[in-house]
């Protein structure tokens, strides 16, 4: 069990450090090659930040671990609204902009809903789960906010990400671009692996296993992410990661995950659903307790220890 572990955790950091090293080469290939920041920002970037997730899903789904590929989708949701945010919100109050408020909330509400009506009605497809019918539907939505996200960087440039200048020469780029490949392939396929070992090994079922070590192993870049703009007053960073990289893996990675195979859906999941439908809800209606439309330290510590006493239920039971 021990040699078990510790590749999982090798797994995990393999994950993080390949998407660091891919973001990081792909940057510097794109700025060679006059690609403007914009474009960066919305695929190179925003693709790194969900390798870690995209690539446990497709390999769970080839091997047809499905409620793997749920649990860490919903659970990595989960986590990221209640944990990483109430971390954050605890660090520094979360003053949040209008648009953030009025436009990317309600989508993200949306699209877990929308999940939610897909995998338990035969709205387009005639299986309990999600198609590659229910899958291409779902990137049409992400095509559309991409959409969105595109408009919105055009009116404010200043939204895009800036990516440094490091000087590096195509070797190198390269190199990084293919280990960082690499490290996404091995640690997924390590985390997946060893987390199926320790699961009946410990008597958890694949579901609970997925809703916890590997939802909040593969969510670690954006808590740390969160964490570092909380630390520096960057509200628009530290709530824009989570409700962005909610968005991102409900409508890009887990419809992707699902093109390699159709994944079967298992009806417990909706209570976690429910969860992260409530989350959201719960997250709007904090915009306007105060004078500001902000995230209080004292609504943060509410959601963190909800989600804590959530996971210990779901855990225990």
């Amino acid at each position: 069990m021990f040699v078990t572990v510790l590749l999982l955790i090798v797994g995990f950091a393999l994950l993080i450090k390949g998407a660091d090293w891919m973001v990081s080469g792909s940057s510097e290939l794109a700025r060679k090659n006059k690609i403007s920041d914009l474009a960066i920002g919305l695929t190179i970037v925003a693709f790194g930040t969900s390798a870690p997730e995209m690539v446990v899903n497709v390999v769970a789904a080839i091997q047809g671990h499905s409620d793997i590929v749920f649990g860490n989708i919903i659970g990595s949701n989960n986590f990221n609204l209640f944990i990483i945010l109430g971390i954050s919100g605890i660090i520094s109050p979360l003053i949040v902009q209008s648009s953030t408020v009025w436009k990317e909330i309600p989508f993200s509400f949306i699209g877990g809903v929308l999940l939610l009506v897909l995998v338990n009605e035969t709205l387009i497809s005639n299986s309990l789960g999600l198609s590659r019918l229910d899958a291409g539907f779902l990137l049409l939505l992400f095509a559309g906010f991409l959409y969105y996200v595109y408009r919105q960087l055009r009116v404010d440039p200043h939204i895009v990400p800036e990516v440094s200048i490091k000087g590096y020469n195509n070797l190198k780029i390269w190199t990084l671009i293919l280990i960082g490949i690499g490290g996404l392939v091995l640690g997924g396929n390590l985390v997946v692996n060893n987390a199926v070992i320790i699961a009946k090994a410990l008597g958890m079922s694949e579901k609970t296993i997925g809703l916890t070590i590997v939802a909040m192993g593969t969510s670690l870049p954006e808590l740390a992410t969160s964490v570092m703009a909380a630390l520096r007053k960057n509200n628009d960073i530290a709530i824009g990661n989570v409700i962005g990289s909610n968005i991102f893996n409900i409508l890009l990675v887990l419809p992707i995950a699902a093109f390699f195979h159709p994944l079967h859906y298992n009806l417990n999941f909706n209570t976690d659903l429910f969860l992260l439908s409530f989350g959201t809800i719960l997250l709007f209606t904090a915009m306007f307790t105060g004078g500001k439309k902000k995230l209080d330290r004292w609504e943060a510590a509410l959601m963190l220890t909800f989600y804590m006493g959530y996971t210990t239920w779901l855990i225990m039971g």
